[in-house]
């Protein structure tokens, strides 16, 4: 089993937050481990969580877990070096 990569140093960013409630519907509810809580964005396309980590990692596997039965259409995985841009793109999976 992999561990995960998030610490409290990770820095997050998301496009959204449902009726910009921070407090019931936050980005923090993302690494919370409560399965009762999770990030909610508002509606519409390219919904985006973005992650910057103190240090760099090694990423083995990656767990997404969409809330209620919802999901996205089309989820594309990105990355770059800190500080280097554009985006690369890894993976694209088409659901």
């Amino acid at each position: 089993m992999a561990t995960s990569l998030i610490c409290r140093e990770t820095q997050s960013r998301v496009s959204s937050t449902l009726n910009r409630d921070a407090k019931q519907f936050g980005k923090k509810y993302m690494f919370d481990s409560n399965e009762e809580t999770c990030w909610n964005s508002d509606q519409g396309e390219n919904q985006w969580v973005a992650l910057e980590f103190p240090k760099n990692v090694k990423m083995s596997e990656l767990k997404v877990q969409f809330q209620g039965g919802f999901s996205g259409r089309t989820c594309r995985l990105e990355g770059c070096v800190s500080g280097a841009f554009p985006y690369r793109k890894f993976l694209q999976s088409a659901g």
